[in-house]
């Protein structure tokens, strides 16, 4: 299970890049806006993809930044992104995901609703990529994303922590991956009263943002306990990630990630005996 938090994630596929170069292939993974980005590579079996992607696209106005922003609605843009990309410039690979038969779970928030959507991604098909974008568009940074008939955002709002989502439907042993260091308890968001106004014809999707530091931190809650009754294996930082929710600093982004690498190699050993035992 991979918690998002945007560049946070590259220190998340440092941790399961780690884990895919060791041949440690769980049954079902389910990802959560930067884990649903990053960790489709998982699926792919694409490990340094992440990393490589976004430290090559640093600066490139065509994947990120306030021009994509202002002229597309998305700070990442969607087009160049999710489907220019993965398609040409650092090919991801579909028969690899197609074949590998892991289940692969985003989690989206439906905006009409405020509630999680969680969706089961078996094929990479246009679709697909949008679930993910779907899942990774951050309120304010993003454009609300319309797809088969629902409004959606990033899947954080509703549903940050989902073990047990996934608990419900038969994952009993998992390892979950956070991006925030032990201790940590979210507070009430400074951005509501922005948030307010952008989403002003989404009271539902406002209300579950004004509530979100409530939900996160209950299933902080869940995950010690579910902890300390062996149903999980937490991998978390030792200490907050030096990244922001955005960067354009390639070095930055190779610090974070090779932190990643770091914690999953001195896990490594739990991680397999956890997930084999």
């Amino acid at each position: 299970m991979l918690e998002g938090g945007a560049m946070r994630g590259l220190w998340t596929a440092g941790v399961t890049d780690v884990m895919m170069e060791h041949d440690i292939w769980p049954d079902g993974l389910i990802g959560v806006s930067a884990g649903a980005a990053f960790g489709c590579n998982y699926k792919s079996r694409q490990p340094g993809r992440a990393i490589r992607y976004n430290m090559r696209f640093a600066h490139d106005s065509r994947y990120s930044g306030i021009k994509s922003w202002l002229t597309s609605g998305n700070y990442f843009n969607a087009e160049f992104g999710y489907h220019i990309m993965p398609k040409e410039l650092d090919v991801f690979d579909t028969e690899a995901f197609n074949q590998n038969p892991m289940d692969f779970y985003v989690v989206c928030t439906d905006v009409l609703t405020g509630r999680a959507v969680y969706q089961l991604l078996t094929e990479a098909t246009e679709d697909t990529y949008d679930w993910i974008r779907a899942s990774a568009s951050m309120p304010l940074a993003s454009r609300v994303v319309e797809l088969q008939g629902r409004k959606l955002l990033d899947g954080g709002v509703a549903d940050s922590i989902p073990l047990e989502y996934f608990e419900s439907i038969g994952y009993h042993r998992n390892v979950v991956v956070l991006t925030q260091p032990a201790g940590y308890q979210k507070e009430h968001m400074r951005l509501m009263p922005l948030m307010r106004i952008a989403l002003r014809h989404y009271p539902k999707m406002i209300e579950a943002m004004d509530q979100r530091h409530m939900m996160y931190n209950k299933q902080l809650e869940y995950v010690a306990q579910a902890e300390r009754e062996g149903r999980c294996l937490v991998i978390r930082p030792e200490g907050n990630i030096p990244i922001g929710h955005i960067s354009h600093d390639a070095r930055q982004m190779q610090l974070v990630y090779e932190q990643g690498r770091a914690i999953g190699k001195k896990y490594l050993s739990c991680i397999r005996s956890f997930i084999y035992s």
